[in-house]
């Protein structure tokens, strides 16, 4: 007699093989290597930003440097533009005191003739003289005072091209006098030459 058995087989439990040994130990030791790996990394990325940071400390520290040398020029060179003017305005008092010591006969003949020949009455207030020519301000008491004293300064062999320019009527606390203003010229053979100095110059 056959018998046929209709019922599914029981599974019957499988037992995984164990893993050999070579393999846990193989990726037991890929881990550590890859943390070591990971820590060079940090290492090389941490050595790499405190050398940039000590480049960028050397580059601050050269740039404060150079901008502090170009303040100093800056002020040597502002230093020297102000010698230099100082220099150049010397010079021009120089010039004009060796000017004036050249022509101070000329100012002695000039001052002596406008005082001597000016008459009772009539006084100077403001005189001056440049290039030979001179220019005379002052007051009269009259019209014939002023005129008088016109006549003196063309009799003077110093002066000559006497030249009334202006004379004006004043009237201050009910006291009347004119005021006037003229020019002159030191006559050509008493003008003071400029006297050259040792080095064949002129002062």
């Amino acid at each position: 007699m056959i018998r046929i058995n209709l019922l599914k087989p029981e599974k019957k439990d499988v037992k995984i093989a164990p893993r050999a040994p070579e393999v846990a130990f193989k990726e037991k030791k890929t881990t550590p290597l890859y943390s070591l790996f990971i820590l060079l990394a940090i290492a090389a990325i941490a050595v790499l930003f405190f050398f940039q940071k000590n480049k960028i400390s050397e580059e601050q520290v050269l740039l404060e440097a150079a901008q502090q040398e170009k303040k100093s020029l800056q002020q040597v060179s502002e230093k020297l533009q102000q010698l230099e003017a100082h220099k150049e305005t010397l010079a021009n008092k120089i010039n004009l005191i060796n000017d004036l010591q050249s022509r101070q006969g000329n100012a002695v003949i000039i001052m002596d003739e406008l005082s001597s020949t000016i008459p009772d009455w009539v006084w100077l207030t403001e005189t001056s003289f440049s290039e030979n020519k001179i220019r005379i301000k002052g007051k009269a008491m009259s019209n014939n005072l002023l005129a008088d004293y016109i006549r003196n300064l063309k009799e003077s062999p110093y002066l000559t091209k006497i030249d009334l320019i202006s004379s004006t009527l004043r009237n201050v606390q009910n006291s009347e006098y004119l005021e006037f203003s003229m020019t002159a010229e030191l006559a050509p053979r008493h003008i003071t030459p400029l006297q050259p100095d040792t080095k064949g110059g002129e002062k």
